[in-house]
């Protein structure tokens, strides 16, 4: 059930975005790049700083109240030696004041220097972006206070770029998730997929399950166990489908497992948060 096929996926809405971004880059002060907490490597655009120059950047991590917050500092903190200014955010539980912070110390250098060019002041505008289903929407409706923008969590939700105004001193530049042309490092993709990252009409989605199920059992064996009632996975996985199949009622007539079914549980279960605590990435 595991025969791993490479995971691609670069709609030509991405290429346009990219192009987009580049035509109003000197409209922008400030990029907020967004990962996900749970997987702060893999949901790291890997070209960004190619697409954004030497624009100024804050890199905001999201889902902060789902990921394995040990595992992610230690990523974080890597972030921070390379000299990232790393910003981590509960959108749920927390506040942005850190942020908000951080972007009014770059914003004074900035209008400091237009000043001694004899330039006015004037309020900021970041360019927001960052992989498909991080938590760009959510973070924009927190920093507005309000609903400004649809949420989803099925990549593609954001269609194109758009403006929005959080307040007097900051405007936003919303963009639609991106990736990279070529997925090379499949974990990563994979890991992506694992997070709804990836359109799931191009996945398989048993190779996906078989994925996150292999994750848990590495990195967490004491979740996979309550959730499912596994304690070991053979390399094919049917005994693992068949235990989850019966505990969570995914059969068919004559009460055979229905597989596909099975498939969509493990998918959903980490789509809908219900595995908290936990990042796939690591050092």
């Amino acid at each position: 059930m595991d025969n791993k096929t490479n995971i691609n996926w670069f709609p030509g809405h991405m290429a346009k975005t990219k192009r987009e971004i580049s035509e109003k880059l000197n409209l922008i002060d400030i990029v907020y790049e967004v990962i996900d907490g749970r997987m702060p490597i893999s949901s790291k655009i890997i070209d960004i700083d190619d697409l954004i120059k030497d624009k100024p950047k804050i890199l905001i991590v999201t889902k902060m109240d789902l990921c394995d917050v040990v595992e992610t500092n230690k990523i974080l903190d890597k972030y921070r030696e390379e000299g990232y200014k790393v910003v981590p955010i509960d959108l749920i539980n927390g506040n942005t004041n850190k942020l908000f912070e951080e972007t009014n110390k770059i914003m004074d250098s900035i209008n400091s220097r237009r000043l001694r060019q004899g330039l006015k002041t004037r309020s900021c505008r970041c360019l927001i972006v960052g992989a498909p289903n991080v938590g760009k929407s959510t973070l924009i409706n927190k920093l507005v206070g309000k609903k400004a923008v649809g949420v989803g969590n099925t990549p593609g939700f954001t269609k194109s770029l758009s403006w929005i105004r959080i307040n007097k001193d900051l405007e936003l530049l919303d963009s639609p998730g991106i990736l990279w042309p070529k997925l090379e490092n499949q974990e990563n993709a994979h890991i992506l997929a694992s997070f709804s990252s990836i359109k799931e009409d191009i996945l398989n989605k048993d190779q996906i399950a078989c994925f996150i199920l292999k994750k848990l059992y590495t990195l967490y064996p004491d979740k996979l166990y309550e959730r499912y009632g596994i304690s070991s996975i053979e390399d094919d996985f049917i005994e693992a489908y068949e235990t989850i199949g019966k505990r969570r009622g995914a059969l068919s007539k004559g009460g055979i497992v229905d597989y596909d079914r099975v498939s969509d549980i493990i998918i959903n279960d980490v789509k809908s948060g219900y595995f908290k605590n936990i990042t796939f990435d690591r050092l």
